[in-house]
């Protein structure tokens, strides 16, 4: 009679040792073990070979149930990521909050945007998408910058290898919508939008400044539109935005396609005043002017007859005065222990 050269008990054990190395539980049945315990079964004399085979059916089967324990097991824990900071082993209330299961939330600068446009709304204006990619007839030369003209250097622009341009600001779309919406004018209404979108510029990355950050343009046209007309906006439309009634004056400055051109500035508001200088009073916030002649001849509107004014403001700087945040940088890190502090 011959003897198995390893006993089902023996096996049991050699087995048990490997499914527990594997990572890969499945592995465990095609282990040679198991195909030199068949092989015994082939070699037995057929008296031994009915025990033998009840025994080694018997082993087979408690190693299919500890894979399928393992597979359930790992569907209660759930998928393994193998990313997170932290092991299976690790007590849940050390682990960090960002894995928690929390519903998210819209982002600051998503909610601001569209708290923006329905201020906006209500005051008449409807809203226009900006573009992600342009060429330089509406980045500068339908906004009153010749080539060559020296304001072209103030956009740090990223262009194509074919000379598109990833626009530096929203007023690349005020000659299309000035064309889009000039059927208004002959209407007996005015032109009246507010352009919210994403702006890139090559710039160095600090707590103040971002190489892509978001802007809102606005554009009002009609006959007999004044600076008392934009000051009049925009003081109604900061006031809604800060909850607060507040004063505002304007400043010279220059824009290629405003004349004239002004910083827009508000009193600040008590959330942001530091002191009582008039400095410490007074907060300049956006670009503005009345809308160069050259720009509504671009579009076809004469400015004998019509007049309007447009301005330009970073959304995240709005963000970030109105909430106290130190970093514009933090807008776009991921952080989620930042972005909580909105949801």
């Amino acid at each position: 009679m011959s003897t198995p050269t390893i006993s089902i008990e023996q096996a049991r054990e050699s087995l048990k040792t490997e499914f527990d190395s594997l990572s890969d539980k499945k592995q465990i049945l095609r282990s040679k073990t198991l195909e030199g315990l068949m092989a015994n079964l082939k070699s037995l004399p057929n008296e031994e070979k009915a025990s033998y085979g009840r025994d080694l059916n018997a082993l087979k089967g408690e190693v299919i149930g500890w894979v399928n324990a393992s597979e359930a097991e790992a569907q209660e824990l759930g998928p393994i990521d193998v990313t997170a900071p932290f092991d299976s082993n690790t007590p849940e209330n050390m682990r960090p909050a960002l894995l928690s299961t929390k519903l998210g939330s819209k982002h600051p600068i998503m909610a601001e945007l569209e708290y923006i446009v329905d201020i906006f709304s209500r005051m008449g204006f409807e809203a226009v998408e900006s573009r992600q990619i342009d060429d330089d007839y509406h980045m500068f030369e339908s906004l009153n910058f010749p080539e060559g003209h020296p304001a072209r250097d103030d956009y740090d622009t990223f262009m194509t290898t074919d000379g598109l341009i990833a626009p530096a600001h929203t007023s690349t779309m005020q000659n299309r919508v000035l064309r889009q919406f000039k059927d208004n004018l002959e209407n007996g209404k005015p032109i009246a939008v507010v352009i919210p979108d994403r702006v890139f510029r090559n710039e160095d990355v600090d707590v103040t400044h971002e190489h892509t950050f978001h802007q809102f343009e606005g554009v009002y046209i009609d006959k007999g539109v004044t600076v008392g007309n934009l000051i009049a906006t925009l003081k109604t439309f900061m006031s809604e935005y800060f909850g607060q009634d507040l004063k505002a004056k304007l400043q010279p400055f220059y824009f290629p396609f405003t004349e004239p051109s002004f910083e827009f500035a508000i009193e600040r508001p008590a959330s942001l005043r530091k002191g009582t200088t008039e400095a410490d009073m007074w907060l300049e916030l956006l670009g503005c002017g009345m809308i160069h002649p050259n720009v509504l001849k671009a579009a076809d509107i004469d400015p004998t007859i019509y007049t309007g004014f447009a301005w330009g403001c970073g959304i995240e700087r709005l963000v970030m005065m109105k909430n106290n945040i130190e970093d514009i940088r933090h807008f776009q890190a991921g952080k989620l222990d930042f972005l909580r502090q909105f949801s």
